[in-house]
């Protein structure tokens, strides 16, 4: 997790990372599978490697990128409502994805994460602190 750890400003603490659950690895797999497709398989194993998310005392974000890097992040004050978006598999097999939702019409979605509830709790225990 480089690029929050690098990314953290003075007085800034990170206060969760997220895991992305095992089913992110699927696609590499499969095409480790089909053995002629491993230039796809590599691609697909550092793409999940680079892609990074978690929530700092001051702002949630998301980061992905191999070479290139994009990343988008939140100011934990301006959170209005954190959602959960959680398929049937996705509750077998415990992930799915949270949208952090802001004011205005800015969204921040990360993606297939292990333990959806507890990184929901996790975003609202610091965006909203009990009184």
């Amino acid at each position: 997790m480089a690029y929050i750890e690098d990314s953290l400003s003075s007085g800034e603490k990170i206060a969760g990372l997220f895991e992305q659950h095992w089913v992110v690895r699927i696609p590499m797999v499969l095409w480790l599978l089909l053995v002629i497709t491993l230039p796809v398989a590599i691609y697909e194993y550092l793409r999940v490697r680079h892609t990074e998310q978690g929530v700092t005392n001051k702002r949630v974000i998301f980061k992905t990128g191999i070479i290139s890097r994009k990343s988008e992040e939140m100011k934990i004050g301006s959170i209005e409502t954190v959602e959960i978006d959680q398929g049937i598999l996705g509750r077998l097999l415990g992930y799915g994805n949270v949208r952090v939702t802001g004011s205005g019409s800015s969204t921040l979605l990360l993606r297939t994460l292990n333990d959806p509830m507890a990184v929901k709790r996790t975003i609202e225990s610091i965006s909203h602190p009990a009184a």
